[in-house]
């Protein structure tokens, strides 16, 4: 039964985790109805800035940097790439992104190497033990940092001009514009706050257990990818409930792999992707996502 605890709590912490990474791609889509490929880039751009700075300037102030690093590169792919490109098909755009991910990802893994970076959390390696179950500090901390940010933005979604604005061009862009909402305005503060949360998410998914942060880092983001999608790339409500759905997809069925032998090695890393594909076969628009409804 401590077994289970553990791995519940986990998988929540965890999915807390994806959950701040999955906002990021629903932030972007509502704002631009682009499917933002360069978020894991944006990520490794936060949790490698914190990562170098905290010798010098200490845990805080390196953390406030690689937020404040992770923001203005998103606004800058933004402003000097997508918003330049010239192109309404989205889907391009979308690709698009996909190149911003790989020119940002190659410079920054050949400046990692081959080293494990530390990002200088205060947590280390200490556990809380609540009867028989052992929690890392750590997990407890990306709880509640996610769950703290994820009110917050929600808040300001909900009862600020910012989030009125961005409401309102999801709804109907054109109709918002003519209105006097800047679309450029919104499309550029939502890359910021994505990349923002990119980089809070960076830390979590490189302290302990994790060794740290390396090239791979960017390829663990992208768990939380099936998280947008199958909460529904258009729902706030989404992202928060696909990124506790993966998390403790991913939790349980790592814990419990050796029962599950007979799927093969591994299957911990693929059972997202899994879940994410059976719930897209029954609601293609995900479990909060908007259907769309085409009169033929």
């Amino acid at each position: 039964m401590s077994t289970f605890a553990e791995l519940l709590v986990n998988g929540i912490s965890m999915g807390s985790v994806y959950a701040l990474i999955a906002l990021g791609f629903v932030i972007i889509f509502r704002a631009t109805e682009v499917v933002n490929f360069a978020h894991a880039s944006l990520l490794l751009v936060g949790g490698y800035i914190t990562a170098v700075l905290h010798d010098d300037v200490g845990f805080l102030l390196a953390l406030a940097a690689g937020i404040a690093g992770a923001a203005l590169v998103g606004a800058a792919v933004e402003l000097l790439v997508l918003r330049r490109a010239r192109v309404e098909n989205h889907a391009v755009l979308a690709i698009v992104t996909i190149g911003v991910d790989i020119v940002l990802t190659t410079e920054l893994t050949r400046q990692i190497g081959t080293e494990v970076l530390s990002l200088g959390d205060p947590w280390q390696s200490k556990v809380v033990n609540i009867g028989s179950v052992s929690i890392a500090q750590t997990r407890i901390a990306a709880l509640l940092t996610a769950a703290a940010l994820i009110t917050v933005f929600l808040l300001a979604f909900r009862h600020t001009s910012w989030g009125l604005a961005m409401r309102t061009a999801a709804e109907d862009a054109e109709t918002a514009a003519l209105m006097g909402v800047r679309l450029t305005r919104v499309s550029l503060g939502a890359w910021a706050v994505a990349g923002a949360l990119a980089a809070v998410a960076a830390l979590f998914l490189t302290v302990f257990p994790t060794p740290g942060l390396d090239r791979a880092t960017s390829f663990a983001a992208m768990k939380a990818f099936p998280a947008a999608i199958l909460g529904g790339l258009d729902s706030t409500t989404g992202a928060l409930a696909g990124g506790l759905i993966i998390g403790l997809t991913e939790s349980l069925v790592t814990g419990y792999q050796g029962d599950l032998a007979f799927l093969g090695r591994g299957v911990g890393e693929v059972a997202p992707y899994l879940v994410m594909l059976a719930v897209l076969l029954v609601r293609p628009a995900g479990l909060f996502g908007t259907r769309e409804l085409t009169r033929v």
